[in-house]
């Protein structure tokens, strides 16, 4: 019988020929994932459960990346709780502040994950993955310690939309463009527990950083997971970031069901933005008629830290200035993301223009540090959640865009597209 690559990866991981859409099936765990914030809390249930040694510590990654570098006593005592078990149980997988980086930026980087592996994260864009064609998806930390206890993970399989997009892209337009626009057509639950499975010949032209993007961003659509094909491009980042085993090249067969197909042509995307307070208010900017003064521009997370996203960034800032009363936060993803930057001259573009660096860190994006807003402040900002109070007081508001919007804006000091600072 026919599957997609989604069905194919769950009936692999828990021993079967074929899965259908709707079965509950108990699947093996090629990786588990948990975070500063998560994973304290996963551990705390793992012992309560009875649980003494993990199932398999080469299969778990822990990474202190949401409050670290710590920002109060509070976020030192958890990271210290967290550090203390991965030393305790030999986590394969923990990186320390010296040579860490964001989560879903450094496992990749780290070749943690392969084609048709099973992730699970405590953490929502732990579907990050899927642009490497596996399956990975996130979960509460409960769940994240029945995995340190077993390996394993029951999951409903999902039915499949597929997204086919055609056409060629215009100048600037991302794949954090692509996916805003696509939220703003089906709407924040209008992939509610689904994979979207992204083709058409406009992917195959996506470079690998706009597939972790787009995957990533899956979540805000409902997604249970997001998952692109293994192609050429695929191959050479797991090449150069390699896995210690084999990986599991799997793809949908020409007539696998899927419950929907939608189609876009990229050619009539422009730089998108999401206006607040949520993904699913996403436009086109010249759809934009006010102007909307900003006092913030973040460039960086889980969803833009790449060293890919800093380029564009740099394109649109270099000989440029920050635009007075507007302030500018560089957030390179990871430390090897940190040091190519550097290498590259991108963090003396970005320090002539004005902007600040910080250490890799979620830290803005969830309001916790390293650029939280005040009342009535606004932020343009591409990570990837601009609910209410977000980034800080309730009443900021956060604009969600790709890395050249975001540095045009930090520019022009207003929300505006990159084509307005940079041209064409």
């Amino acid at each position: 019988m026919a599957m997609t690559i989604t069905e194919k990866i769950l009936a692999a991981h828990c021993g079967r020929d074929m899965v259908e859409p709707g079965e509950i099936v108990m699947c093996d765990v090629d990786m588990a994932l948990g975070n500063d914030i998560t994973a304290p809390i996963a551990i705390e249930a793992f012992r309560k459960a009875g649980g003494t040694r993990l199932w398999d510590p080469a299969k778990v990654a822990l990474v202190p990346d949401h409050f670290a570098p710590n920002k109060d006593v509070r976020s030192a005592e958890q990271c210290k709780f967290m550090r203390a078990f991965a030393r305790e149980q030999h986590v394969g997988h923990y990186w320390e502040q010296s040579e860490m980086g964001i989560e879903h930026v450094l496992l990749p980087e780290e070749g943690c994950i392969a084609p048709g592996d099973l992730l699970i994260g405590a953490d929502s864009h732990s579907c990050t993955y899927g642009a490497l064609g596996a399956f990975s998806t996130g979960v509460g930390s409960t769940d994240l310690a029945g995995v340190f206890l077993s390996g394993k993970i029951w999951l409903r399989v999902p039915e499949t939309i597929r997204f086919v997009y055609t056409g060629e892209r215009q100048r600037w337009v991302s794949g954090k463009d692509l996916i805003l626009y696509t939220i703003g057509r089906i709407g924040v639950d209008g992939a509610r527990y689904m994979a979207m499975e992204f083709v058409g010949p406009a992917i195959d032209a996506l470079e690998m950083s706009d597939r972790f993007t787009m995957a990533n961003m899956a979540i805000e659509a409902g997604g249970k997971n997001g998952i692109f094909h293994v192609d050429e491009k695929t191959r050479a980042y797991i090449k150069t970031h390699p896995v210690g085993h084999e990986p599991r090249v799997l793809s949908s067969d020409a007539d696998a069901r899927c419950a929907k197909m939608v189609e876009f042509d990229v050619a009539a995307i422009e730089p998108q933005v999401a206006l607040p307070f949520s993904p699913g208010n996403a436009r086109g900017v010249s759809e934009i008629k006010e102007d909307i003064p900003i006092d913030q521009t973040v460039i960086g997370s889980c969803t833009n830290g790449r060293i890919e996203d800093l380029r564009v960034a740099a394109e649109v800032m270099r000989g440029r200035h920050i635009a007075k009363w507007t302030r500018c936060i560089v957030v390179p993803g990871s430390h090897h993301v940190y040091k190519q930057a550097l290498k590259e001259g991108l963090l003396e573009v970005f320090l002539d223009a004005g902007a600040t660096i910080s250490a890799p860190t979620c830290g803005p994006c969830i309001g916790g540090h390293m650029g939280v807003l005040a009342e009535g402040e606004r932020c343009v900002s591409t990570t990837n959640r601009n609910f209410v109070g977000r980034m800080g007081h309730k009443k900021s508001e956060v604009y969600l865009a790709g890395p050249a919007t975001a540095a045009a804006s930090a520019i022009a000091g207003k929300v505006c597209g990159p084509q307005e600072v940079a041209g064409q």
